[in-house]
């Protein structure tokens, strides 16, 4: 039955992605689109009191240029909005300013779509800055990562070019073209299932018990609805899309799941229509689709297969239940998970602490080669790219040949920013997880010992790393150490992937394309699990001794019974 459900959802996705694709190759090309004639005079009339020139299109290090300061200046607003909450209009519950490292890992997380939560949300942020701080930068990160991809896009589609867009132009279309109406539809499905949207102080309810319990209230189906479709995945509550405010029914939960895949999952299809070869699309979308439903299966069955100390304490079939989304079941809750984690989305609606050793240890690698397996809005098909450079560059050099992709040479400088854009997050999530094993301050924050406590912390800096912002739970990251390690991974996640995109599509854009019959084909089965197999080596290589002496050696010791 649920292979049956996850097809549908996969067939749902696939037409979906399909049409998105397409129609986003249509937006960032400057055609005519079905929402044209309401959007394009809002574009026109910002370009103009803006002062942006549509014509004049950028080099690579502008581009790279203005990606950078438009961050930076984000950060400094969130930074600001954060401390200057105890004099900013809605604050009905009189938050204070928030504490200086939490602020500062708040601000670098949101603004690289990472969203990565350290504080509780409902007893640290006010809903102004939920709104302006937090749910601008959903839409502003997001777009700006949509943005690069397109750039990035374009240096394998033109010749003899000293350009690659205009970054204005790029996420102001990201915005306003695509984010804004699927989130303003999609936040009216939420409120319409029972989301709240609202100014209300929290409100004050009895109990059976007799006991007082406060519920909190605020404006949560808007900043929901692009968490979701932005892969940004910060909650409004602290629980997430485990919340009933967040996530009420199964339907929503489905939709949920369809929203963050979607966006990522038109990318390649945009990519194929914008090179002109829609069948190249289909490559990498079935790359990423093998990788999906690989860890997915892999989940599954550990998690059906039970716990086998429950299973001897007489609960049937060893079902382990704790933590999961016991509304919607084990299927809704490893499905949502991988996905989750596969899109660096971070949105959780079960407690990944809870998953077993093996499911633990596939969420862990979604994130950790670098969030490729779909990904971020922009992002994952940037990395998938990279990884594709890898890759041909290798098969290149074991058939004598020089080494291109899709019709451009690869030469020393696409190699250098291919492995910096691949090594340099991968050594510093395992370089500051080391430190963060290396002293009692740090291990202090962990809520298991052995192997569960050392996933903990490896998950933390890949989630940090992949830009993913989901926790495995069990570590208590808002401390200085934490907040400021984290917040230098996140920053070198997003910059270090990127930036040499950008260098890539520059130095591609300006070459010629290599004759049809001298090319090695990308469109045929060889390319996909060439493609893929570069992934899953690498990222199993570069990671095999944390993987092995976390979730696997707990995978061993739950086998004797041993837990921690």
């Amino acid at each position: 039955m649920y292979i049956f459900q996850i097809s549908i959802l996969l067939v749902i996705l696939t037409v979906c992605a399909v049409t998105l694709g397409r129609y986003m190759a249509k937006v960032f090309s400057g055609e005519k689109t079905l929402l044209s004639f309401l959007i394009r005079p809002v574009e026109k009339l910002f370009y103009r009191w803006a002062g942006i020139d549509e014509k004049k299109e950028m080099s690579w290090k502008e581009y790279a240029f203005l990606f950078i300061i438009f961050n930076v200046i984000g950060i400094v607003i969130v930074f600001l909005i954060q401390e200057l909450q105890y004099l900013l209009p809605l604050n009905p519950q009189k938050f204070p300013p928030v504490r200086w490292d939490t602020a500062i890992n708040t601000a670098i997380s949101f603004v690289t779509n990472t969203n990565w939560q350290s504080y509780n949300c409902e007893q640290t942020m006010s809903y102004f800055t939920q709104m302006t701080a937090l749910t601008v930068q959903n839409f502003l990160s997001a777009a700006a990562g949509l943005g690069a991809a397109i750039a990035f896009f374009r240096g394998f589609a033109r010749q003899s070019s000293s350009t690659i867009g205009n970054f204005w132009l790029d996420l102001t279309r990201s915005v306003l073209y695509i984010l804004l109406p699927l989130a303003l539809v999609f936040s009216i499905i939420l409120v319409s299932q029972g989301v709240i949207q609202n100014f209300k102080p929290y409100v004050h309810a009895g109990t059976l018990e007799g006991k007082e319990q406060l519920i909190a209230q605020g404006p949560a189906a808007s900043q929901i609805a692009i968490k979701i479709l932005g892969t940004n995945g910060g909650g409004f509550f602290n629980a997430n899309s485990a919340h009933p405010y967040e996530d009420p029914n199964p339907l929503t939960d489905y939709l949920q799941i369809l929203g963050f895949l979607v966006i990522a999952a038109a990318l390649p299809f945009t990519f194929g229509k914008m090179l002109g070869k829609e069948k190249q699309g289909w490559v990498f979308f079935t790359c990423m689709l093998i990788l999906y439903i690989f860890g997915l299966a892999i989940a599954l069955h550990y998690e059906f297969k039970g716990n086998p100390l429950l299973a001897k304490a007489g609960v049937v079939g060893g079902l382990n239940m704790e933590g999961k989304e016991v509304r919607n079941g084990i299927l809704s809750s490893v499905v949502f998970a991988q996905s989750t984690t596969a899109t660096s989305c971070g949105a959780v609606n079960c407690m990944h602490d809870s998953l077993l050793p093996i499911t633990g240890m596939i969420l862990f690698f979604n994130m950790a080669v670098g969030e490729v397996i779909f990904g971020g809005v922009g992002v994952g098909i940037i990395g998938l790219l990279q990884y594709a450079i890898l890759g041909m560059f290798l098969i290149g050099l074991m058939i004598g040949r020089t080494p291109e992709i899709l019709g451009k040479k690869l030469e020393p400088f696409e190699m250098a920013m291919t492995m910096l854009a691949i090594v340099l997050p991968s050594v510093f999530q395992l370089v500051l997880g080391a430190a963060a094993i290396s002293s009692k301050e740090t291990l202090a924050s962990l809520g298991n010992s052995g192997p569960h406590g050392l996933s903990e912390i490896i998950y933390a800096f890949a989630s940090a790393a992949g830009n993913n912002g989901s926790a495995f739970a069990g570590l208590n990251a808002n401390t200085v150490f934490y907040n400021l390690t984290l917040a230098l991974t996140i920053l070198i996640g997003r910059f270090a992937t990127i930036l040499p995109a950008l260098a890539i599509a520059g130095s591609l854009a300006g070459k010629k394309m290599v004759p049809e019959s001298a090319r090695f084909p990308s469109t045929g089965l060889l390319f996909i699990l060439m493609l893929v197999g570069v992934v899953i080596i690498v990222g199993g290589l570069t990671f095999f001794p944390v993987l092995v002496l976390g979730p696997f050696l707990e995978h061993l010791f739950l086998g004797i019974g041993k837990v921690f």
